[in-house]
């Protein structure tokens, strides 16, 4: 297992500012877009990257929306809309059940809820994780490797 320092990792985005409202391109209500990411001071002895995007206010309790992992030490970025699949990285099955990212959905009149993006730093170039893995099981095997994390907070609402 890793041992996790406090780096000064940051996870930014263009489209989304901390504690900001989510635009609406990248929800359920639209094109269901993922965000445009982006990361600096990751430690020199990460291997990859993961990053994994939870709903912990969901009614049934944390709801997972995205992971993607195995994400090469060399990238610093993700583009928006970054299609599941493409090399050089994996996506787990999100809570939808598909494979990729699934925007924020939350139930209609639920008020806001607040979507965590975390960027783990990880000491392996690659999870040891089957084609079938969740989000839940990157979210578990990143933190057992991780050096480093950073978190984005959006919100979203549906009324």
């Amino acid at each position: 297992m890793a041992k996790q320092r406090t780096e000064s990792m940051h996870l930014t985005s263009s489209a989304i500012k901390p504690g900001g409202q989510i635009p609406r391109r990248f929800t359920c209500d639209a094109e269901n877009l993922s965000p445009p990411l982006a990361w600096s001071g990751a430690p020199a002895e990460a291997r990859s990257f993961a990053i994994v995007c939870r709903d912990p206010d969901a009614p049934s309790g944390d709801f997972y929306h995205w992971a993607a992992f195995d994400i090469p030490a060399n990238v610093s970025r993700l583009t928006e809309s970054r299609a599941s699949g493409n090399a050089p990285l994996r996506d787990a099955v999100n809570d939808f059940g598909n494979r990729g990212y699934g925007g924020p959905c939350p139930p209609r009149g639920h008020g806001a809820h607040r979507y965590h993006f975390k960027l783990y730093a990880i000491d392996v170039e690659r999870l040891e994780l089957p084609p079938t893995a969740r989000c839940r099981d990157v979210e578990h095997a990143a933190g057992a490797h991780a050096l480093a994390t950073a978190e984005l907070i959006g919100t979203y609402s549906r009324s």
